[in-house]
């Protein structure tokens, strides 16, 4: 089983963040990933959250594809499906940002893949995540990267624990 994945990365924590990359992972391994573009009103910006991911303003303002492209895009990818994120508090609010300043509606739902994992599954996420990281030799934490980590481990979690 792989579940749809989405990660976003966001220029900061808290009220003023907006986001500035989105990376999805379908189950069929097709991937999605774009840097946003921000408005002149977003203008929050975090040099800690900035060290973690390595995107810079000045890269998207110079390579960001405009917002209403990506939720269209984003549309047209997962409409009617539900994706799963594991930081649904920020994912869900960035993504509701990016849509309320496009004017569209969302045509996908965002769940927590914490709904998904069982308890079993929650005692090997963390070594597993670890082996993955290490095998797939992703070193960037970019939103795709991090789309495809999370699903690789949930699949490697669910597939050992299946007889659990």
């Amino acid at each position: 089983m792989r579940p749809a994945i989405i990660d976003i990365e966001a220029s900061g924590f808290g009220r003023d963040s907006y986001p500035i990359e989105v990376g999805v992972i379908l189950p069929n391994g097709q991937s999605f990933c774009h840097i946003i573009k921000p408005p002149h009103h977003w203008t929050f910006w975090d040099k800690d959250a900035e060290a973690i991911h390595g995107i810079s303003r000045q890269l998207l303002l110079e390579r960001g594809r405009p917002p209403k492209e990506v939720a269209d895009k984003l549309n047209r990818l997962l409409q009617g499906k539900k994706v799963y994120t594991d930081a649904w508090a920020h994912d869900v609010s960035w993504i509701g940002k990016l849509y309320d300043l496009c004017g569209m509606p969302q045509l996908f739902a965002l769940d927590s893949l914490r709904s998904l994992i069982s308890e079993q599954q929650v005692l090997l996420w963390h070594p597993t995540k670890t082996a993955v990281i290490a095998e797939m030799k992703l070193a960037r934490h970019r939103a795709s990267s991090d789309a495809l980590i999370l699903q690789e481990t949930f699949h490697r979690t669910y597939s050992h624990c299946k007889g659990c």
